[in-house]
């Protein structure tokens, strides 16, 4: 009788030990997947604040570029109304149109920079997410 309890404790308390183990280590795993999702969470907040400011100076680029292209136009009108000859009217208009190009196309050089900037600044969160991700599932094996 005393080894039948005997026997009997022991599974027990291996029940008890087994189950314990498992409720650590299931709590762990939500611990591990609240501070993952969390960081994951921090990631997509990052990466909108990147878009937000790369947006913004799209935006402040674009009003500058406006304001500079008015400028350029009212410019343009003075320069047309003192032709005097067919040449001069001819030689204004293609410095008129060369400046416009010329302007036109570095706008469209700083535009792309500012996007790419953008995009990159806002995939940069995700990319060290995925990272960690790669490298926590690496370190596991």
């Amino acid at each position: 009788m005393a080894a039948a309890k005997t026997a009997a404790d022991k599974i027990a308390n291996a029940g008890n030990e087994a189950l314990r183990d498992a409720v650590e280590k299931g709590v762990s795993g939500l611990n591990d997947l609240t501070a993952h999702s969390s960081k994951n969470m921090e990631a997509v907040i990052a990466s909108v604040t990147a878009a937000t400011k790369g947006a913004e100076a799209l935006g402040a680029e674009a009003v500058a570029f406006s304001k500079a292209a008015v400028e350029r136009q009212t410019a343009a009108v003075r320069s047309l109304a003192g032709v005097r000859s067919v040449q001069d009217l001819i030689e204004v208009q293609t410095d008129l149109a060369k400046t416009h190009m010329e302007a036109t196309v570095a706008q469209m050089s700083k535009a792309t920079e500012l996007m790419t900037a953008m995009f990159r600044d806002a995939y940069q969160p995700f990319s060290a997410r995925m990272t960690a991700a790669v490298e926590s599932l690496q370190s596991g094996r």
